[in-house]
This record gives C-alpha cells, sequence and structure tokens, in this order.
C-alpha cells in the first residue's frame, strides 16, 4: 500500500523541466559563414548606396566641390519644373505603355501559332529568342541604322515615295499644352518602341508558350464537345487562364521600361527637342557630364520611386500567395 502511494506522488508530479538547448549543427553554421557575405555585400552595395543617394538628392552638391548642406526638396521642386525632364515623363509614359502592348500581342500571338504545332517550331522559336541574347547597345546600333532617315528601311520605301523620319521627327501627335511641354504622343519614340519590342518579345513569347503548354487538353476538347469554336475557346478558356503570367509579362516590362538608358543612348540619345529622352539618359549626362551631383541623385530616387510602384505591389502579392 505504501509502494502504490508513492507511485502515484511521482507520476502526479508537475514539477516543470528544464529544456534541452538545441544547437546549432555544423551545417547550419556553414550556410550561415556562406549567407552572411551576401547579405553584408547586399546591404552596404545595394541598400546602402540607396540610402547615400537619396542623402545627396537632398543636399546642394551641384559642383565639382562636395557640399552636403540641407537643400530639403528644391531637387527635386527645380526638376518638375524643367523642360527636359517634363520631357522625359511624357516620353516614358508612352514607351511604358507601347513597349507592353507591343511585347503582349506579339508574344502572345506567336505563342499560339507555335502551339498549333507547326513544322519546325523548334526553328522559329529559336529565330524569336535570339533576339534576347543581344544587349540592349546593339539592338541600339543595328535599329539605329535600319530607321534611318537616310538609309535602311528608307531606302524600300523611297519606292513608294514614302521616307518617314522615324527617331529624328519632332512632331507631337494630339499635343495640347501642359506645363512647359507639348503633351501627347511624340512620333519619334515609336522607334524605340520598335526596337525595344523586338528584343524583347522572346520573353513574353517563351513565358506564354510554357503557359499554353500548361494547360490540359482535356479543357479544350471538352470545349469543343459542347460546340465551342477554337475562337472561343482562346477567348474564354485559353487567356483567361494566361492572366497570371500576363501580370507577370506587365510587370517586368515595366521595370525594363522605367529605367531605360542603353538601348536609347545607343539609338537616338536625347533626340530634337527631347522627343526620345528619357530619365535614365538625363541623370547620366546631369551626374556625369554636367556634375550636378544632387540633381542627378534626385532623378535616380525618382527612378527608384516609379519601378517601385511596380514592383512592390507585385512582390507583395506573390508572398501572399505563398503564405
Amino acid at each position: 500500500m505504501k509502494g502504490n502511494h508513492q507511485q502515484t506522488a511521482v507520476d502526479t508530479d508537475t514539477t516543470p523541466q528544464p529544456k534541452k538547448r538545441k544547437n546549432i549543427s555544423t551545417d547550419q553554421w556553414t550556410a550561415i559563414a556562406f549567407l552572411v557575405p551576401s547579405l553584408v555585400m547586399i546591404g552596404v552595395f545595394v541598400y546602402g548606396f540607396i540610402s547615400w543617394t537619396g542623402y545627396v538628392s537632398l543636399s546642394n552638391w551641384n559642383t565639382l566641390a562636395p557640399d552636403f548642406s540641407f537643400a530639403g526638396l528644391s531637387n527635386y521642386i527645380r526638376l518638375f519644373g524643367d523642360f527636359r525632364f517634363q520631357s522625359d515623363l511624357r516620353n516614358t509614359l508612352f514607351f511604358t505603355v507601347f513597349f507592353i502592348v507591343g511585347v503582349i500581342i506579339l508574344g502572345l500571338g506567336i505563342a499560339i501559332l507555335l502551339d498549333q504545332k507547326l513544322r519546325g517550331e523548334a526553328f522559329f522559336r529559336n529565330v524569336f529568342l535570339f533576339p534576347m541574347a543581344l544587349s540592349f547597345v546593339v539592338t541600339g546600333v543595328i535599329w539605329q541604322w535600319l530607321l534611318n532617315p537616310s538609309t535602311g528601311f528608307n531606302d524600300f520605301l523611297a519606292f513608294f515615295n514614302i521616307r518617314p523620319l522615324w527617331y529624328t521627327d519632332t512632331n507631337i501627335l494630339a499635343g495640347f499644352q501642359w506645363g512647359e511641354i507639348e503633351f501627347g504622343i511624340p512620333v519619334a519614340i515609336f522607334a524605340v518602341v520598335i526596337a525595344a519590342v523586338w528584343q524583347m518579345t522572346g520573353f513574353s513569347l517563351a513565358m506564354y508558350l510554357a503557359g499554353l503548354r500548361g494547360i490540359p487538353d482535356e479543357l479544350r476538347e471538352a470545349a469543343r464537345v459542347d460546340g465551342a469554336s477554337e475562337s472561343q475557346i482562346y477567348r474564354k478558356i485559353v487567356i483567361p487562364m494566361l492572366k497570371p503570367i500576363t501580370f507577370s509579362v506587365i510587370i517586368i516590362m515595366a521595370h525594363i521600361s522605367l529605367k531605360i538608358f542603353d538601348l536609347v543612348y545607343a539609338m537616338t540619345g536625347p533626340g530634337a527637342n527631347f522627343v526620345t529622352d528619357v530619365p535614365g539618359l538625363y541623370m547620366f549626362e546631369t551626374t556625369f557630364r554636367g556634375n550636378f551631383y544632387a540633381q542627378g541623385a534626385a532623378i535616380a530616387m525618382i527612378m527608384l520611386l516609379f519601378v517601385a510602384i511596380f514592383i512592390v505591389p507585385y512582390l507583395w502579392n506573390s508572398r501572399r500567395r505563398e503564405n
């Protein structure tokens, strides 16, 4: 009886036991050791430099001699009242719109054609993907010659008595006075759009083609059994299912267009009356040729803000889907 009483006392003992400390394994320390240099480099050369650029944009450093005295938002206010920067915002707006629309329409259209199991599909797929292997500088030089008013395509169009000015055209379509500039569609920007779409259509083609190949054939067969035509199948089933891909293409192409520099620099430069100028080119010339470091930093921060407007919601939405 006494033994049973002692056994019960032992069983009902609720004294908290000390938790065992988990030691970090050698593999975990190795992983941390590999990650730390990358994290430090990112912290210094990405976020550190962004912070430094923001700090310089609020200073009076607009000469060769550093001047870090606080200037507030004066550099930003001066920019938004500047004729060239207003032209850059106009050009970027229309370039982004036409560039994204062109890449989506051509990429989706070609992907649908290649999805028909045509003979020589691999050859045509490589042809459309090839421009992505080139840099924007090479693309700019090629299209500068092709769209030169005195050579290139105009040698052929001359037989029809047509000679477009391409990127040298200073006309503004549907223009009206807005601030310091004539707000409308710069005709010259279409030349840059053509070159950019030619290079980046392969990217959207690859994404759309992968999406089309991922749609089960059973869905299409079921729609055909119900009497749907091929056009109805694509309009009401296939294309709606490609919306996530379209959203990704829009985000990536918007990111490229908002910070475009090398293509414009190699192909047209600012253009007459700044009809093909973009913020990236203005920032380069302001900072490294004009030595207006604070104003150049302000342009860079505005470009970063424009890119963040597209990228941050996309990353946030992707994170919510994963959770």
